[in-house]
């Protein structure tokens, strides 16, 4: 496989997509590999330790971007689109939510896009997302400490305090791993923290981890708003993934906060968390809204890029060869690579794109749908890893329609039904529900080699999903 390593073209990025091991790694299993001149040089990656590694450096991007894999970090810039060609596997941070303009480019030129925010390893986790969420996180206090001196903006508190002196109050919204994070190194800090999340469970387990010095809140809109105005640093550490972040904090509530305390809002990839949020950069990282310091990068990591390329390398490995099914044959594949046709269904609803209706033709209604579908529809999809010795061009092991009988493709390791109902409509609901079960078990009791032969296991597969497809679908 061909495989290409951009230098990052966003404002302020320095992390590359691989580092040296790991071009390594990809040169000595037979891939070929091209590396932009100067794409780790800032972070202590010059061009020799990627022509030691066996990489081949190019000058362009252009000359980058004719492989068939880009493995980069951030999501692709305006004048990276042209140089996409249909069927090229893009690998990185995509973030589509709240960015209507690269989701229609990249659909456009049906580029398949695996993005590290939302791959989902066996137990739902997010794996190439969670060592950026931990950097991001001890980041947000670090920023938030340096916004809340006087010379910048903040209020001139001091987390930690002094003996005789109150510590600063500091909030955490969400307590996932960026959350964890920002929590752990407040209290490192000897700030007083609270921390807010809707999940029990999860604050359970940090309260014994980490009580008393920590305070645990579930989330009301109540509670949000009596920690918010009290603190000095309030970290926005929520994310539902696909989807936008949902705006904890009002307008209202800032108004009330103190003048010169701060918002950190690691968040603003997915939208932001609160109503005021809008993108910085690392050069120009705050804004001041009512009186409070606002810091919202995009690409927080990015401040401590050579830390931030190694723990994302080390991520993504892995899953880099299993985006194009060349290791681990035997092994079901922990992500869900979807053709980046078929949108998570929080971007679908933000965006109205065109739709491609599900024919009563048997046949049609088998095939997986390649398009957004909206109204009272489904999304049909499944996603597939074949044999190492297949030769089939980039984007065909996702997009290809499903075999019947006689016909040649893939074995499956991984099989799996989403239905997604974009309608209000509680009876349309109802028959997604059904058909998502019965074809579900379908699709458990191929896999699970329940038929006894493969001829038949093709043939009773197929007659079932289109009868699923016939009955629950399209009966009214």
């Amino acid at each position: 496989m061909k495989i290409g390593v951009p230098k990052e073209v966003k404002k302020d990025e320095y992390r590359v997509g691989a580092t040296p091991d790991t071009v390594r790694g990809f040169v000595e299993a037979g891939h070929s590999v091209q590396v932009q001149t100067h794409a780790g040089t800032k972070i202590g990656y010059p061009d020799e330790m990627y022509r030691k590694a066996g990489a081949q450096i190019v000058e362009t991007l252009k000359e980058v971007y004719q492989n068939e894999m880009i493995l980069k970090v951030k999501e692709p810039q305006s004048s990276e689109f042209p140089l996409m060609h249909e069927g090229q596997i893009i690998f990185g941070f995509l973030h589509l939510a709240p960015d209507p303009e690269q989701t229609k480019n990249l659909l456009e030129r049906k580029i398949v896009g695996i993005a590290y925010e939302t791959v989902t390893d066996n137990q739902g986790r997010l794996p190439l997302l969670y060592p950026m969420s931990e950097i991001a996180g001890r980041i947000s206090i670090q920023a938030g400490a340096t916004a809340l001196q006087l010379n910048n903006g903040g209020r001139g508190s001091l987390l930690g305090g002094i003996p005789g002196v109150r510590p600063g109050k500091v909030v955490v919204l969400g307590g996932g791993a960026l959350g964890t994070e920002a929590m752990r190194m407040a209290l490192g800090l000897g700030a007083d923290v609270t921390i807010i999340d809707q999940n029990l469970s999860r604050l359970r387990d940090l309260d014994k981890l980490y009580a008393p010095a920590l305070k645990t809140l579930y989330s009301t809109p109540a509670a949000v708003e009596e920690s918010v105005i009290q603190a000095d640093l309030v970290v926005g550490a929520v994310l539902i993934p696909g989807k936008l972040a949902p705006k904890l904090v009002t307008k209202a509530m800032i108004k009330k906060m103190m003048p010169g305390s701060v918002i950190v809002d690691p968040s603003i990839d997915q939208g932001g968390s609160t109503e005021n949020s809008r993108p910085t950069t690392l050069t120009d990282p705050t804004y001041v809204v009512d009186g409070v310091v606002h810091y919202c990068v995009t690409n927080m990591p990015a401040a401590c890029a050579r830390t931030s390329t190694q723990g994302l390398s080390n991520a993504t490995y892995p899953f880099a060869w299993m985006s194009r099914s060349v290791a681990w044959p035997r092994i079901t594949p922990p992500m869900s690579g979807w053709w980046i046709m078929i949108l998570a269904l929080g971007v679908a609803r933000r965006f109205p794109l065109p739709a491609t209706k599900l024919k009563r033709d048997p046949i049609e209604a088998a095939r997986p749908v390649t398009k957004v579908i909206t109204g009272e529809e489904i999304i049909l999809t499944w996603s597939q890893m074949a044999k190492p010795e297949s030769t089939d061009p980039p984007g065909e092991l996702i997009t290809k329609r499903m075999g019947f009988p006689g016909a040649t493709w893939s074995r499956y390791q991984s099989l799996r039904i989403r239905s997604f109902a974009l309608s209000e409509s509680t009876a349309s609901d109802k028959k997604i529900r059904r058909f998502s079960r019965i074809a579900t078990s379908i699709l458990s009791l191929r896999y699970f080699g329940c038929f006894s032969s493969r001829f038949s296991s093709d043939i009773v597969f197929s007659l079932c999903l289109i009868f699923a497809c016939e009955r629950f679908l399209f009966d009214d």
